[in-house]
């Protein structure tokens, strides 16, 4: 028993033995597999790119069209992801005190849209980068953009902004009545006179015309300065005098009062003007290119009583007077890009809201944002709020910006210049003598041009009175 034992003992002692020293295992090893290397540098997670911000400041703040702004930023930063566009709504009528405040705090932002009217006070004032909206503009092609809006930027450093989108003023007009009798379309003042005084009365058409002549309504003001300046009348020379009595405001003046012959009663401004249109009583309206869903019958609480009224519509962008001066009168909105922007960043934004975002810009509101350059016409006229309009009157809508003007945007007018015809927007001056000669009948035209000569020399003695204290 002994001897079994110890053999089993022995036997055992051997078999470990030999199992430590092979290595060999009583059943197949599983395959080991070797984890791979990793360097410190690999371990470390990605460094993002830094990206350049531009601040987009948009006079365009009702939510719908900043939701569209948002959209167009979002296509654009996919594009450029080393770019991040920041959308900010502003009101209009801020503009100034912000721009003001955020200089103050060195904190400008890279581009702002904003009325054309902004564009030489803050230009004067060294905030705009007039050569990088210059080269903005040359590297879309200048020739690309209709003149007028490029002539409304035109600064000694080339342009001061980049012209955006606009709307027109124009004497929207009865084209079948016209057509009927054979008048031309009112592109003159014989014209307008001759049509005026055929129409009134005619069929069921009780009116010409309805001028602006409510003294509180700034109306008066839009209407007749494309009457003074189709005539050559400004309210300043070359040399900075004021020229509100010159005989070619006087005789435009006299002009326009004349029209109250065949015109409706008032006192009137727009609302007005559009009321007598839409119900077929006038056959004459001035209005911007906003009025054209009025019109077709698309605006909410607007109701046309005229059938297909659109299709019967004309519209007159150009006036030429009796000095044989031609005018348009209209507003530009433009794309102002601040001093200490990064230039490349915000120059190909800009870039990208005036080529792929442009037509959904416009789209916003197509009636009212015209386009500023030619190449986007085609796509603009294909909106649903222009199918019933005939394919001359969106034509003559857009080539009317070759011909705008406005007195704020004369050459001859500086700084100055504009804030006095700034006040005289401001205190209703031409709505007051409109309605002193029309309706109150107690100025004649030269006696108004007279009181308009001694009110605006004052105004001019008060803002140099205040610019020397």
């Amino acid at each position: 028993m002994k001897k079994v034992l110890t053999s089993i003992l022995i036997l055992t002692v051997i078999t470990s033995f030999a199992f430590v020293v092979t290595g060999c295992p009583t059943k197949p090893a599983e395959e080991v597999t070797e984890e791979p290397t990793t360097t410190e540098e690999e371990a470390a997670p990605p460094v993002p790119t830094e990206k350049t911000i531009v601040e987009f400041w948009t006079t365009d703040n009702e939510e719908y069209r900043v939701d569209v702004q948002e959209a167009i930023a979002t296509k654009f930063m996919e594009a450029n992801p080393d770019i991040e566009v920041r959308v900010i709504p502003i009101d209009e009528a801020s503009i100034a005190q912000r721009i003001s405040t955020a200089k103050a705090a060195n904190r400008l932002p890279d581009v702002v849209r904003m009325g054309v009217e902004r564009v030489a006070p803050f230009y004067a004032d060294g905030l705009l980068d007039a050569g990088a909206a210059t080269a903005v503009i040359n590297n879309l092609g200048a020739d690309t953009f209709f003149k007028g809006p490029l002539n409304w930027v035109t600064v000694e450093e080339g342009y001061g902004a980049v012209p955006f989108d606009g709307w027109l003023q124009a004497i929207w007009y009865r084209a079948d009545a016209f057509e009927e009798l054979g008048l031309e379309p009112p592109e003159s003042w014989d014209q307008m006179k001759t049509a005026c005084e055929s129409l009134a009365g005619y069929g069921d058409f009780l009116y010409g015309i309805t001028l602006a002549t409510d003294p509180g309504q700034n109306y008066g003001c839009q209407v007749f300065e494309q009457y003074a300046i189709s005539n050559g009348a400004f309210p300043f020379d070359d040399a900075g005098n004021v020229t509100m009595n010159t005989p070619e405001m006087i005789e435009a003046l006299t002009f326009y009062a004349g029209l109250a012959d065949c015109a409706a009663p008032g006192p009137n401004y727009w609302k007005q003007a559009r009321e007598y249109y839409i119900t077929g009583q006038s056959t004459m309206l001035f209005y911007s290119s906003y009025v054209m869903d009025d019109l077709a019958g698309l605006q909410e609480g607007v109701e046309p009583t005229v059938a297909e009224l659109a299709s019967k519509t004309g519209f007159a962008s150009r006036m030429v007077g009796a000095s044989g001066d031609e005018a348009t009168y209209g507003q530009l909105v433009t794309l102002g890009i601040f001093e200490g922007t990064d230039t490349e960043a915000t120059s190909k934004w800009i870039e990208y809201l005036l080529t792929d975002g442009y037509v959904d810009i416009l789209n916003v509101a197509p009636h009212g944002k015209m386009p500023v350059r030619t190449t986007a016409v085609e796509e603009w006229k294909k909106h649903e709020i222009f199918k019933q309009y005939p394919a001359e009157v969106l034509d003559t809508i857009v080539k009317g910006f070759d011909t705008a003007q406005r007195w704020l945007f004369a050459p001859q007018m500086g700084s100055l210049e504009r804030a006095v015809i700034g006040d005289m927007e401001g205190r209703l001056l031409i709505p007051t003598a409109l309605s002193n000669i029309i309706l109150e009948k107690t100025m004649t035209p030269e006696e108004a041009a007279k009181w308009l000569q001694t009110v605006v020399e004052e105004i001019k003695a008060e803002r140099e009175a205040e610019a020397e204290g």
